[in-house]
């Protein structure tokens, strides 16, 4: 018996050291990314919206935690910042609309400092593939693509949006937009949510034996509201812009399913945390159309592609995407890992769309880069209701407009861009209509100490 007492020893060490390795080897979970453009603040069945088909939305929501008081942006290229570096867009210079065309006709707009570390680069630094598979938005400068921030592999858009079939984006002029990797491809006719998708199953079915990190970035609901075959004619019941909305609404969620789907497939559901979020909320966008004559994706003039006048909704909420109201900058938002998140959980907690960074690398065990985070680790909050949100105040800062909220107050800065002229608005959230009422003119010092938080965050957080 004393004879063996040193191999019981041993072959504990040995177990002891194999099960560490198994930790470090499962430490390494995939990371899917979904992220919906102009999708609306309560725009899932399990938000509210029960006119709406989101049944893979919904088992997102059902697999893991929702968030009822998530904040991305009012736009989409400050919050696509935000996602990817864990802070505030401003820092890298994302203030204002970026370049779209690598072609080079909007050569006066800017794009993302390449000094952004992002998450694609953090992972790629750990072993990870990295992929995004549709909607870029942060530049398309050569130089400045998803290439060159982390992703290994590309394929779809650099601009705002484009049409799906022609792969045009169609405001002004427009310029023809489709990307495999660096290389411009032109495949008319083809319907651009279904080619992303084709693609991200495909990279899931390769890459299943290997930890990776994939963004599928859709360009729904967002206009040109252009429903798949299966939709065209659904929810005939719902009466405009409701009814378009709820088709490509639909449609997207259809997507989503695939690639749950191509996870479940591989074998790899289990090991893949996935999040899901909208950069900001519904679209009311509603003009003329295409307005110049020899458009370059061929269509005519009236031809219609925007959001109909709008057909999100917000509940109890105003607001719509452009507007710091909640309905602008609150998004419905999910992550699911069942193998160690709670399922079926609701969070009232403040979060933000800055905090999925600095939360995975602290999941996954990542060292810190050296760009420090706006964002926080949110993993107290998605495994306890009682945990504390580290977000007291927010701050959005779109062009020459701002707002700042601290606690149920919100103050709101609206520039004239002709006259330079800056209103204020002062809204209570805890209000039985929430920020309906105006209260800046009764309480100018409360309106004078949010101007203070503004002014010192916007010095903070100014490009070097």
């Amino acid at each position: 018996m004393h004879i063996r007492y040193p191999l019981l020893r041993l072959s504990a060490a040995l177990f002891a050291l194999a099960l560490s390795i198994s930790i470090n080897a499962t430490n390494e979970p995939n990371v899917v990314i979904f992220l919906t453009d102009d999708q609306g603040t309560l725009d899932v069945n399990r938000f509210g919206a029960n006119d709406l088909q989101t049944p893979y939305m919904d088992s997102l929501a059902d697999n893991g935690v929702s968030f009822t008081q998530a904040y991305a942006h009012t736009v989409c290229c400050p919050s696509r910042a935000a996602l990817l570096t864990g802070r505030h867009p401003n820092r890298g210079g994302v203030q204002s609309w970026l370049q779209g065309d690598r072609n080079g006709s909007d050569t006066h707009l800017g794009n993302m400092d390449p000094s952004e570390i992002t998450l694609a680069e953090v992972l790629r630094e750990a072993g990870y593939r990295t992929a995004l598979f549709g909607k870029w938005h942060l530049g398309a400068k050569v130089g400045h693509g998803p290439l060159d921030q982390g992703f290994e592999k590309h394929f779809g858009h650099l601009s705002g949006f484009i049409d799906n079939f022609t792969h045009y984006f169609l405001h002004g002029q427009g310029y023809h937009d489709l990307y495999d990797n660096n290389e411009e491809i032109f495949r008319r006719g083809e319907y651009f949510p279904e080619m992303i998708v084709d693609e991200a199953v495909k990279y899931v079915a390769k890459h299943s034996d290997e930890p990776f990190f994939m963004m599928v970035a859709f360009n729904l609901p967002h206009y040109p509201e252009q429903p798949s075959e299966e939709f065209k004619e659904a929810f005939a019941n719902l009466e405009m812009p409701r009814q378009s909305y709820a088709r490509v609404m639909a449609t997207v969620d259809k997507q989503i399913g695939r690639v749950l789907k191509q996870l479940d497939d591989s074998g790899i559901r289990d090991d893949t945390i996935i999040i899901f979020s909208s950069d900001n909320g519904h679209s009311e966008e509603n003009n003329r159309g295409i307005t110049v004559g020899y458009h370059n994706s061929g269509y005519p003039i009236g031809h219609y592609y925007l959001a109909h006048g709008g057909g999100g909704y917000t509940g109890k909420w105003i607001g719509r995407k452009g507007t710091f109201l909640e309905g602008g900058v609150r998004v419905p938002m999910i992550v699911s890992y069942p193998k160690a998140f709670p399922q079926g959980a609701v969070r009232h907690q403040t979060i933000t769309i800055m905090d999925w960074m600095p939360t995975l690398i602290e999941l996954i065990g990542l060292p810190q880069p050296a760009n420090p985070f706006d964002g926080y680790n949110i993993l107290p909050i998605i495994k306890s209701a009682n945990a504390t949100s580290n977000h007291e105040i927010l701050h959005f800062d779109w062009r020459e407009d701002w707002a700042v909220r601290e606690g149920d107050w919100k103050l709101i800065a609206k520039t004239n861009r002709q006259t330079g002229e800056v209103t204020y608005s002062l809204h209570n959230l805890a209000d039985a209509k929430p920020e309906v009422e105006d209260y800046a003119s009764r309480m100018p010092e409360l309106v004078a100490r949010l101007q203070d938080l503004h002014e010192a965050w916007s010095r903070q957080v100014k490009p070097n």
